[in-house]
């Protein structure tokens, strides 16, 4: 049965006096709240000494929300260890790529790796869950915070050293095997033993890419493992609950698909403003979306994070409300804006969006970070935004399912090849794949990103941005695939371990070749009719036919069948050419959308926002009878139309 998006939370109780508890929680409920996230960061409070727990508060506190008629999502509090911990297993925090430690006085300061740290992450997660786990309060459960957050993810300490040459002996048994899989032959990089491999830092140039490739799975699974550990434990003792975790964004140090397959939510953070002052995005774009964030940040990571779990559950667990602290620049959203986030949120199949936070701290380092109240319990700008978007979710009511129209295939390794053997400056098949995913919201599509194992049966579209190791699931997929199908570049370029394929790439994806492959620097090109070549070119030996052909007759994209191959980097122009004639010849319906505009279809409704910072008039082959807004959408403003 369909339930609509529900709005939630985030509360530290233990920040604040407990006189304050209860009219936090009636303010929250008469705000349109139902949903509160606690815990996460409250180790310190909950067992002060080695074994010693203060259960009391905290039962308190559950009482006083759920009393009030919320529902509790309680964190497990293993982001934040408390000293006592660290001072008793020193050897437990993580240590960055120069070989030094990352201590105690933030966050995050333990290794995944540590064997010690993984028991002592279970023995609290247990007690929590021996405590709450069928409290009729608490509903839910988050593990961890942010796993990663902070670049946490690659650990070069003895216990992440350790963890990898057993992971190494695991996957390739013989180390003859691994010596020919990882090619060290070369420069004479043989191992007698795995006992002989050390970690892929402190090098005097770079390591072998395969080496890389190797440590950031096996870190990958040291994630997955650590996660899973907890999952497991609150199955036993908490059945009946959902298990979400909050992933971040634009972040891709570990595979968000093998988590998100032992959890039921796959939550993410959104920070819009935060992202596009901290990420690529040109200065134009930072100007004109500085208010806003950039159309499509937000809604690539809702169709990113809707791929990770089997059941395609999402939600975002923490939704900025206003100025954050963490970017170079910290601009206030404008006035709508969290409420045009939050209902983009559920126009892409939320379940939840929960706030961060409640009452902004007046205290240690978020102290400039925006929440719903004030540090003087005022009302921020965001609390009336939310209480709106309350309202229009309840007038709304439950939506149906977008419909299948694109598909975006992205691998996190696919991040990790480009990342490790780049070959040209800010190439990243992270990037390639959100200007792919932004070109065809332009056009007024609906996208569902999609991992590479993942069944594309209905889709008329398949964009493959940059896939360099192709599994043989998605060959099998598109053997039989009659929709259209994009192919970018670096794809079927790299074997599993990191070699250049016999047959050359792009192998069975597509007829052909490629014989060299060169990146450009800025202001070499090749010039075509609207769309230029830039930073990448692959020159391939094919029977299919050249589509786009440079001035020069440099052939930049091929056709053979209902594939397309993309031997340039697919940046915004050749994007918005390449992906419009695939789209049109797929039968989709394609908008020309004023700038800023953006749509999502969600069973007999069309979404649409306006990210731009003037008003737009939506084309006349949008139709339908409007219940939210009009034709005319004011900057940060929405429309809802029933078809």
């Amino acid at each position: 049965m369909l339930t609509p998006m529900r709005l939630g939370v985030c509360y530290y109780p233990e920040h604040w006096p407990e006189s304050m508890w209860a009219d936090d929680a009636r303010r929250m409920v008469a705000t349109g709240l139902s949903r509160v996230r606690i815990g996460e960061f409250a180790w310190s409070r909950i067992e002060p000494e080695p074994g010693r727990f203060d259960w009391d508060w905290l039962d308190r506190a559950i009482a006083k929300l759920h009393g009030a008629g919320l529902s509790i999502i309680l964190g497990t509090p293993t982001a934040t260890p408390p000293k006592w911990l660290v001072d008793a297993m020193p050897d437990m925090i993580a240590t960055d790529i120069d070989g030094k430690p990352r201590g105690f006085g933030s966050r995050r300061h333990y290794c995944f790796s540590h064997p010690g740290y993984r028991v002592e992450s279970a023995r609290i997660t247990r007690a929590m869950a021996q405590r709450y786990g069928n409290h009729p309060g608490v509903t839910a459960w988050q593990t961890d915070n942010e796993y990663g957050c902070h670049d946490t993810v690659l650990s070069y300490s003895a216990a992440a050293l350790t963890g990898f040459r057993e992971w190494l002996a695991a996957r390739y048994d013989d180390i003859a095997a691994l010596n020919r899989a990882w090619g060290n032959v070369f420069w004479s990089m043989e191992y007698r033993s795995f006992d002989e491999i050390d970690l892929p830092n402190l090098t005097v140039t770079v390591a072998n890419p395969a080496h890389h490739l190797a440590f950031r799975r096996f870190a990958s699974d040291a994630v997955a493992a650590f996660n899973r550990a907890q999952v497991d434990i609150l199955r036993a003792l908490s059945p009946g609950r959902d298990i979400f975790h909050n992933f971040m964004g634009f972040f891709t140090e570990f595979d968000h698909h093998a988590v998100g397959s032992d959890i039921d939510v796959a939550g993410w953070d959104s920070y819009p403003l935060g992202f596009l002052e901290s990420f690529g995005f040109s200065e134009a774009d930072k100007l004109a979306y500085a208010r806003q964030g950039h159309p499509d940040i937000a809604a690539f990571h809702h169709d990113l994070y809707r791929g990770c779990t089997a059941g395609g559950r999402w939600a975002v667990l923490e939704q900025q409300p206003g100025p954050v602290n963490w970017a170079p620049y910290n601009p206030a959203p404008l006035p709508g804006m969290v409420r045009l986030w939050t209902m983009e949120a559920m126009a892409h199949g939320a379940e939840l969006v929960s706030y961060f936070r409640w009452r902004q701290a007046p205290f240690a380092q978020e102290q400039h970070h925006a929440g719903l109240l004030r540090p003087d319990d005022e009302a921020a700008p965001g609390l009336a935004e939310a209480a709106q978007a309350a309202k229009d979710i309840a007038m709304i009511g439950p939506l149906g399912p977008p419909p299948k129209s694109a598909a975006l295939i992205f691998a996190y390794d696919a991040e990790w090849v480009t990342k490790i053997q780049p070959q040209g400056a800010g190439l990243s098949a992270l990037w390639a794949a959100f200007d792919c995913y932004s070109a065809l919201r332009q056009m007024g599509l609906d996208i569902d990103i999609l991992p590479p194992t993942a069944a594309i049966d209905g889709y008329a579209l398949c964009v493959i941005p940059c896939l360099p190791i192709v599994p043989d699931a998605l060959l099998e997929n598109l053997s039989h695939f009659t929709g259209q199908v994009v192919i970018g570049p670096r794809s079927g370029s790299r074997t599993g371990d990191f070699a250049i394929p016999g047959e050359l790439p792009p192998g069975a994806l597509f007829p052909g070749k490629v014989t060299r492959v060169e990146s450009l620097r800025p202001g070499l090109q090749h010039a075509g009719d609207g769309w230029a070549a830039a930073h990448w070119l692959e020159h391939m030996e094919s029977s299919a036919d050249g589509e786009l052909v440079a001035g020069d007759g440099t052939v930049v994209s091929w056709r053979s069948g209902n594939r397309r191959y993309l031997a340039a980097w697919p940046t915004p122009d050749i994007a918005s050419t390449l992906l419009h004639t695939a789209a049109a010849e797929a039968g989709l319906l394609l908008h020309r959308l004023p700038e800023g505009i953006r749509l999502r279809r969600a069973g007999p409704y069309i979404f649409a926002f306006n990210y731009s910072a003037r008003p737009q008039i939506l084309p006349g082959d949008i139709d339908g009878d409007f219940i939210i807004g009009a034709r005319a959408i004011e900057p940060a403003g929405i429309a809802v139309i029933k078809i």
